[in-house]
């Protein structure tokens, strides 16, 4: 802490200089602790401004229309993809990135950049089932399979109690799986078989759900949530802090899920290229990397994290996968334009019928 205050307080001498630098980071809300800001900002004796978005489309569409100016951004594998189809990111002087070799191996040489020349692993997230132990703990519910949100037998105990993502890629991802392809295949007529296993279990879900499930868990209003294994760090967090009498505990389905890698990356509109590039390197510190870990729950790519990181939350096998569980996840890949056009159709027939 002392370490902190000293800094501020050289941070606002040069800010009452007029010298200081300033990094505009386009990122998820609660994405980097304040702590770990304040120690980069008195670090490089800069300022970080701050935008922030909901998913990756509002990002996306938002550049489209011509925002600018945003030195990093930290979007997930098929957005970083899309963006460097459309040659919007700048390549990385990896001279400049000494402590690239923190990053754990596996979250390298990913297929929406094989060589890394656009982007560094910073978070992930998996996506998978979370419950309310206690009122699933007599119903003979198979917790670690899609089974439990697809298949009516099940369905029919824990009726209105349910809710999936309001995500097309996240729930047709489920689906696939369940139905054992890849989630990337872009087969039709396997969408479409995707599309009816999901309506036949559409009457039995309470909602599509993106923003408040983590309440409707912690409350218990619902008791089996389609979502994303943060959020259920979050949900079982706020659980116990509120004294309920019950656990969010979550499962990765053995068939399979989809491992969500966010990574830094530049875009080509950034004016301060040598302090993005500082402010990646110092993310890439053991200690800065867990920071983000303990605070929300995300899993760390960052093998020098490790020692910083909770105990508790790496013995959690749903937001720490072994290397078993790592080989059956898969990282959604962006879609051609027909492809979306398609996707969207067999979307809105799920959303109307």
């Amino acid at each position: 802490m002392k370490r902190i205050v000293i800094a501020a307080l050289a941070l606002a001498a040069a800010l009452s200089a007029g010298a200081v630098e300033t990094l505009y980071l386009y990122n998820w809300n609660n994405y980097i602790s304040a702590q770990t800001l304040a120690r980069f900002e008195a670090h490089c004796a800069c300022k970080v401004v701050q935008d922030y978005y909901a998913d990756n489309e509002e990002m996306l569409a938002k550049l489209a229309a011509g925002a600018s100016g945003y030195d990093i951004l930290v979007p997930t594998g098929n957005a970083v993809e899309a963006l460097i189809r459309s040659r919007q990111l700048r390549p990385l002087d990896k001279a400049r990135l000494p402590k690239l070799g923190n990053i754990r191996p596996e979250f390298l040489g990913t297929p929406f950049d094989p060589a890394n020349t656009y982007s560094v692993p910073y978070a992930y997230t998996v996506t998978l089932i979370g419950y309310n132990t206690e009122k699933l703990r007599d119903l003979a519910l198979p917790t670690d399979s899609w089974a439990l949100i697809f298949e009516p037998r099940h369905l029919q105990k824990i009726r209105g109690r349910v809710t999936v993502l309001d995500s097309q890629r996240e729930l047709m991802a489920a689906a696939m799986k369940y139905l054992g392809h890849s989630l990337n295949d872009t087969d039709e007529a396997k969408w479409k078989q995707a599309r009816d296993l999901i309506l036949r279990a559409k009457p039995y879900w309470a909602a599509f759900n993106a923003s408040s499930y983590i309440k409707e868990l912690t409350v218990g209003n619902i008791w089996v949530a389609h979502g994303y294994s943060s959020d259920m760090f979050q949900a079982d967090a706020d659980a116990r802090r509120a004294g309920r009498p019950f656990r969010i505990a979550s499962a990765i389905p053995r068939e399979g899920a989809v491992l969500a890698l966010d990574s830094m990356v530049l875009h080509k509109s950034g004016r301060q290229n040598a302090l993005a590039h500082r402010f990646i390197d110092f993310m890439l510190e053991g200690e800065n990397a867990a920071e983000l870990s303990n605070l929300i729950g995300s899993g760390s790519p960052n093998a020098a994290a490790r020692p910083y990181i909770d105990p508790e939350l790496l013995r959690n096998t749903a937001l720490f996968p072994d290397a078993a569980t790592l080989a059956r996840l898969e990282m959604v890949r962006d879609l051609t334009p027909r492809q979306r056009r398609v996707l969207n159709r067999i979307w809105t027939e799920i959303k109307l019928r």
